[in-house]
């Protein structure tokens, strides 16, 4: 079952996903999304997320195109290891924009579109 936490840091917000990203289980993720809409930029922590099939690749490129034609941010950060190989197996690292850890570290903080250096989701 997907659960998904929702953060807002001033106009950003960090949705901490954990759980498995797949077909039929993406309602909780698309449903947090959608009410984060008032955000300059929408971070997903894919920390805690163990599984992603193609429904929920799907629903990741839904949710970004849906935010950057509304003119909001659409990042990913602490993508784990499998999570990072299956973009690169599906060619979408070179689609999402991934926080770094430096990003996250060294950002300012008048810099919204990178203020993913919050604490990480607990």
């Amino acid at each position: 079952m997907l659960k998904v936490q929702t953060t807002n840091f001033g106009n950003v917000a960090v949705l901490c996903v954990q759980g498995r990203i797949v077909r039929g289980e993406t309602e909780a993720l698309r449903n947090a999304f959608l009410s984060q809409l008032h955000a300059s930029a929408v971070v997903l922590d894919l920390a805690r997320v163990n599984t992603i099939d193609a429904g929920g690749l799907g629903l990741m490129l839904e949710l970004r195109e849906y935010a950057e034609s509304r003119g909001i941010e659409f990042r990913l950060r602490s993508v784990t290891r499998l999570v990072n190989r299956i973009l690169e197996i599906t060619r979408l690292d070179s689609v999402f924009k991934v926080a770094t850890e430096r990003e996250m570290v060294k950002a300012p903080l008048t810099r919204p579109s990178i203020a993913v250096r919050m604490a990480a989701c607990a």
